[in-house]
């Protein structure tokens, strides 16, 4: 089950990430009210899962998905470059991630 809560804060991860461009610098009510709610149940499930997980694989495990997910709505939501050095340096980090699932223990 730690590994399911740790997707899903990964995916409230992305979630925070990609709310923040458009909260105004919190300065616009329902988009900053949605992007902390979505920081805090990160936050929240991301704790869930490291009480079974080693916390330097569920850490890395987050933040490598929350980048990969954030960079890839950059890509799609926001017209950031789409290159092959970007998928490739992307693929690189979904390799990582799936090397410490891989190796977690759990």
């Amino acid at each position: 089950m730690s590994w399911t809560y740790l997707l899903i804060a990964a995916v409230f991860e992305v979630g925070w990430a990609v709310g923040l461009e458009y909260t105004g610098g919190f300065t616009r009510p329902v988009p900053s009210v949605l992007t902390i709610l979505a920081m805090v149940l990160s936050m929240g499930l991301l704790a869930q899962a490291v009480k079974t997980l080693p916390i330097g694989t569920a850490y890395a495990v987050w933040t490598g998905i929350g980048a990969v997910g954030t960079a890839i709505a950059g890509i799609l939501l926001f017209g950031e470059p789409r290159n092959v050095p970007r998928f490739l340096f992307i693929g690189f980090i979904i390799a990582g991630v799936a090397g410490l699932k891989l190796t977690g223990g759990h």
